[in-house]
């Protein structure tokens, strides 16, 4: 006969150890003050640029100073009549190549001091603010090129229209390789100086925190192209405004200069570096105030091989402006663009990762 059936009984069982562990939530990001002076690319952009504007200026300070110094000791080596002030030449007056050679060279040291300490700083190459050396030579020779013969594109045009008179030539012999060889060292210290500046580590860092900006509120897709390119256009308005105190400037030559500026900034980002710009801006501004003896933004240079003056109405001819101040000026500006697409090669500038932290800052 069967057994009957027991009832079973079933025991919980204590819940078995498992291999894969519960996910946990993230800690909240611990703030602290370091976070402040500091993100993921390093020192945060607005304080890299505060600190560089305060290098700079305080080595400006400095080196007024010290140049001061040295002007009183020689000035006190003289007899008192002889140390009176001299009255300043008037506004208009012609610039010598001495003052330039002052007037630019003081600025290109400091700012090249001040762009080396924040490459020391920030634990970058100090070339990496527009001075990368692939193909150096030949985009500065290219880049001389343009600029003279962009400018004697500018000029046959003017002349041809009749808006640029040729009086005579005023320089003979020896003196033309003289002075053409002091105005090409001297304008070539204004091309560094100025790109240096409002080019170099300006651009840089600027392109990095507005890169930054852009990828909180847009997302990462063109944040460091949209970065660059809004930085391009403040330094460029910038550097047409810096123009402003030369006597003879016009609207349209500030104007001028910054598409310029802009043009300067189109060869950095199509070539990684400055080379380019600072050959076109030396020949640029060589081939104005000695080659052909027009105004530069409202100045004249001593020592200048032809003498010419304007003629017509001066939207047309730049009138005290010079060349700049012309609205021809605008498709030479393009033909500029044209032949930094056409002629160099494209290379993919630092400015596409500028916000990529230094490998030993962390």
């Amino acid at each position: 006969m069967p057994e009957p059936l027991q009832p079973q009984t079933y025991e919980p069982q204590p819940p078995q150890p498992t291999d894969i562990a519960a996910p946990v939530p993230p800690a909240p990001p611990h703030f602290t003050v370091r976070d402040i002076f500091v993100g993921a690319d390093g020192i945060r952009a607005g304080w890299s640029l505060l600190l560089f504007a305060v290098l700079f200026f305080v080595l400006l300070v400095v080196s007024g100073f010290l140049l001061g110094r040295v002007h009183d000791r020689r000035s006190g080596a003289r007899s008192t009549s002889q140390s009176q002030p001299q009255p300043a030449p008037p506004p208009s007056a012609p610039m010598s190549a001495r003052v330039v050679y002052a007037d630019e060279g003081v600025p290109l040291l400091c700012v090249a001091l001040a762009t080396w300490l924040m490459a020391k700083i920030e634990r970058r190459p100090v070339l990496a603010y527009g001075f990368l050396p692939a193909r150096a030579l030949r985009n500065f020779a290219t880049g001389l090129a343009w600029g003279i013969a962009l400018l004697s594109l500018l000029v046959l045009m003017l002349r041809a229209a009749g808006l640029l008179v040729f009086d005579a030539r005023l320089l003979f012999g020896g003196s033309i390789l003289h002075y053409g060889i002091i105005w090409l060292a001297g304008f070539l210290l204004v091309a560094l100086s100025e790109e240096s500046l409002t080019r170099g580590y300006l651009q840089f860092t600027l392109t990095r925190g507005l890169s930054g900006t852009y990828r909180l509120l847009f997302g990462a897709d063109h944040a460091n192209r949209a970065g660059f390119w809004i930085a391009a256009l403040i330094l460029s308005f910038a550097f047409g405004i810096g123009h402003r105190p030369n006597p003879g400037e016009s609207p349209l030559g500030l104007l001028s200069a910054g598409l310029a500026g802009f043009l300067f900034c189109f060869s950095l980002w199509h070539t990684g570096s400055l080379w380019w710009a600072i050959g076109f801006h030396a020949s640029w501004d060589w081939a104005q105030s000695f080659l052909y003896g027009v105004p530069d933004s409202g100045l004249m240079a001593q020592g200048h091989l032809y003498a010419t003056h304007p003629a017509g109405r001066p939207y047309l001819s730049g009138g005290l402006t010079g060349p700049e101040g012309s609205l021809l000026l605008l498709p030479v500006i393009l033909a500029g663009a044209a032949a930094i697409v056409l002629t160099l090669p494209r290379t993919h500038s630092g400015y596409e990762a500028a916000n990529a932290p230094p490998p030993s800052l962390h």
